[in-house]
């Protein structure tokens, strides 16, 4: 393992430290199931931010403290006293910090070791790889308190698994486990706790070794083909593999085939 890198960020709610290539966001409220409060999304915004700004980290893995949950969902202390106006900039907020995890321009992994439910599905949604240990479960319960999906539970959810399958999940309410979630396609793997951030790692050294260019585009060839049609889709597709064909990388990662050599990718 790679010497740790410091960082200069200090987080209340977030443990935050950089690995080599890896960037490791682990929330760090393991008495209330690290449930998602004003100060956590903060700290979540602050963390992934960095970890999109600095050059160096390849991808990040995101996880919960402690052996019960990766994120139990919201605060409800907080929850319960949302005036309709707070609930909706709360909600947009959150939302925001979901589409800068999704869009980040780096692969990130939810290695899910616990209860994910409510904003902790949603966070794991807007991953782009989720694992489980095999004692996670996963659910939207929104609606048993009255409210429903703000995190963008109601749009990944059915894109990823099916409108069927999503909403028999949203309407009920119910907690599923890590096999059936696997069974439905939220998760990519359920594999035993103790090889969770393993295995997480194993597969981004996998992708960093890599084009980091054309990591990141075919993340946002995927990511917003979806949210468009397939002639639009295709476009982009051959927009973005033009962009990658003008880099340095292209020339090395062709010239380092045809060389049989391992290529060195800059970046750029």
């Amino acid at each position: 393992m790679s010497q740790l890198t410091t960082t200069a960020l200090s987080l209340e709610t977030v443990l935050y430290e950089k690995r080599g290539a890896i960037a490791y966001v682990t929330l760090n409220r393991p008495k209330v199931l690290n449930a998602l409060n004003k100060a956590a999304v903060a700290d979540l915004k602050a963390a992934f931010e960095d970890a999109r700004d600095d050059a160096a980290v390849r991808g990040v893995i995101i996880t919960g403290a402690g052996d019960k949950a990766f994120i139990a969902g919201a605060d409800i202390n907080e929850v319960a006293t949302d005036t309709p106006v707070e609930a909706k900039a709360k909600t947009l907020h959150g939302q925001g910090v979901m589409d800068l995890i999704e869009n980040l321009g780096k692969p990130v992994i939810a290695a899910v070791n616990g209860f994910a439910l409510g904003g902790g599905c949603e966070t794991a949604l807007a991953c782009t790889i989720r694992l489980a240990s095999e004692s996670a479960k996963f659910g939207l319960p929104e609606v048993k308190l009255g409210i429903m999906p703000g995190y963008g539970g109601t749009q990944r959810l059915p894109r990823l698994v099916g409108k069927g399958a999503a909403l028999q999940l949203i309407l009920t309410g119910a907690i599923i486990s890590a096999q059936e979630a696997y069974r439905i396609g939220l998760v990519n793997e359920v594999v035993p706790g103790n090889e969770l951030i393993g295995r997480a790692e194993a597969i981004l050294n996998q992708i960093g070794a890599n084009a980091p260019l054309s990591v990141k585009f075919a993340l946002e060839a995927v990511n917003k083909g979806l949210e468009t049609n397939l002639f639009e889709g295709l476009a982009l597709e051959a927009t973005l593999d033009a962009l990658c064909a003008s880099t340095d990388d292209k020339k090395e990662g062709t010239s380092a085939f045809l060389e049989k050599r391992a290529p060195k990718f800059q970046g750029r």
